[in-house]
């Protein structure tokens, strides 16, 4: 009797879950969304302020980089946000974190606990998960689609008569 009552609240849980899946994906790609957003902003209305940074950094092409990086993280950031070529948009953020703790965070990696402490590596965590499983349902990518599968889909055949030869 108690395994039967444990073997159903499990059922009942697994069907919740899985009617909520979708959650995982959305939360994640708002919540780097808006924060890449605020900080792409924020980086290109400080541009001198951002190229100093990369200069002392000894990022190469310093006021280029800048402005890449800058525009890569507030418009990849709107993209991931509204889930719109989510996939291919979150593989250059993911990089812009790869570059950011190989030379912004290099100094501070004394071993695996200080990297996955980085919030630098959260990001990169997310964005490869989005890569891999996509915007979820709640996304731009989800309706385009499903308007490819909709205009995809064959029409239907109209239903010819043979006339009737009247003379």
């Amino acid at each position: 009797m108690v395994t039967t009552f444990i073997k159903s609240s499990l059922g009942r849980l697994r069907a919740l879950a899985d009617k909520i899946s979708f959650l995982g994906p959305t939360l994640g790609r708002l919540t780097v969304g808006v924060v890449f957003v605020g900080t792409g902003w924020g980086k290109l209305h400080s541009l001198p302020d951002v190229t100093s940074f990369f200069t002392d950094l000894g990022i190469p092409f310093p006021a280029f980089n800048a402005r890449l990086t800058a525009s890569t993280e507030f418009f990849g950031g709107l993209l991931v946000l509204f889930g719109l070529g989510t996939r291919l948009v979150s593989l250059p953020l993911a990089f812009t974190m790869v570059v950011a703790i190989l030379t912004a965070k290099r100094a501070n990696i004394d071993g695996v606990s200080a990297l996955l402490g980085f919030e630098e590596w959260s990001y990169l965590v997310f964005f490869l998960w989005i890569a891999l499983v996509g915007a979820g349902p709640l996304s731009l990518d989800a309706v385009v689609v499903r308007l490819r599968r909709r205009a995809a889909a064959p029409l239907p055949k109209p239903l010819l008569r043979p006339r009737s030869e009247t003379v």
